[in-house]
């Protein structure tokens, strides 16, 4: 029997992907988070949902590595993030995490498929191979016509798809998605939650998505509400 539920235990360790515990945040005064934790496995889908101010935004900028916690500990894929240096934290986000958000931030002078190249090219990677890879997830994502595209030229869903194919060019451990939707008509947002979920299904993605939007985030495997900088 010991030996069984061993081998659950290690069954179980394996599939975490995402391990953030007791994480505190102030500016100044105000203390955004107040001992925050969060497990997530991989394949999963969340949603974090609360009031504006809750830390939402705050608690996914920290576990995507773009803020520091003034303490608490995060680890992706059983590695301890924050005990990296700067230039090894910056590789580490670089090709584990991918970015969605609000307001897809693509650069105008570029096309689609240069567009998702950026991360891939960062990581050291060719350019036939970022390219390569870049029109595989325009195919996926049924935006191979608008390839050689630039951003004005995109509808705002198209835009936002292409954002969600450069998250994914470098086959990233998590996708950080910040209000994805919150610039989007109602049925260009359901339609990019769908999306989410077809990913995980063909890609084994996982996503941990911030929104305002109940009914999407209603869609997720698991919602995880926050308040005053607390999970509720």
């Amino acid at each position: 029997m010991l030996q069984y539920e061993n081998v659950r235990m290690i069954i179980h360790i394996s599939t975490m992907i995402l391990e953030a515990t007791n994480i505190h945040k102030k500016y100044g005064t105000l203390e955004v988070l107040r001992g925050v934790s969060l497990q997530v496995k991989k394949g999963e889908i969340v949603s974090l949902v609360g009031p504006s101010g809750a830390g939402k935004s705050t608690l996914l900028h920290i576990i995507g590595t773009l803020d520091k916690p003034d303490a608490g500990i995060v680890k992706i894929e059983d590695k301890e993030v924050f005990k990296q240096n700067e230039k090894a934290l910056s590789a580490f986000r670089n090709k584990s995490i991918g970015f969605i958000f609000q307001f897809h931030h693509l650069l105008p002078e570029f096309t689609a498929v240069e567009n998702i190249c950026i991360p891939a090219f960062i990581g050291g990677k060719g350019k036939s191979e970022s390219e390569a890879r870049a029109k595989e997830l325009l195919a996926l994502l049924n935006l191979s016509h608008r390839a050689n595209h630039k951003p004005s030229e995109l509808s705002g869903g198209e835009q936002q798809r292409v954002a969600v194919a450069r998250a994914l060019i470098n086959n990233p451990a998590l996708i950080m998605a910040d209000e994805p939707s919150g610039n989007l008509d109602t049925n260009n947002a359901r339609d990019l939650h769908k999306l989410f979920f077809e990913l995980r299904d063909k890609l084994n993605q996982t996503f941990i998505i911030v929104t305002h939007n109940e009914e999407l985030a209603d869609m997720a495997d698991r919602k995880v509400q926050m308040k005053d900088g607390m999970v509720v």
